[in-house]
């Protein structure tokens, strides 16, 4: 699994990213089948007093790519919300997936027949 970390406008320290790997164990423990993932966390400055954290993950896992994004006014808080996003992508595809295989994998049920009381 390839994991890319980058900040645009903002300097990525190993708090940080130690934090961003830590949430993404809970994506892995879900589902193991992720090739790639990649992190952008960003600071958009509209105003002094109104600075917005941003933060998005673009998942290629097999099958499917996942992308989802969160915005907060702490950075911590932007990555929790985004993991949770991701989280419930990961489960509701997990999901899809299995029940599909077992639908093809259902054979056909043989009608019972009639009990002549």
């Amino acid at each position: 699994m390839n994991l890319t970390i980058s900040g645009h406008h903002l300097d990525l320290t190993p708090a940080i990213r130690e934090y961003v790997q830590n949430k993404l164990t809970r994506i892995k423990r879900h589902f193991d089948h992720v090739i790639d993932i990649s992190v952008i966390l960003s600071v958009d400055k509209l105003t002094e007093k109104e600075k917005r954290q941003k933060a998005e993950i673009n998942v290629h896992i097999k099958g499917k790519d996942l992308h989802a994004e969160s915005i907060a006014h702490d950075l911590y808080a932007a990555i929790d919300m985004l993991i949770d996003k991701l989280d419930r992508q990961v489960i509701k595809h997990k999901d899809r997936v299995q029940n599909h295989h077992s639908m093809a994998k259902r054979l056909p049920e043989e009608p019972t027949p009639a009990a002549a009381s």
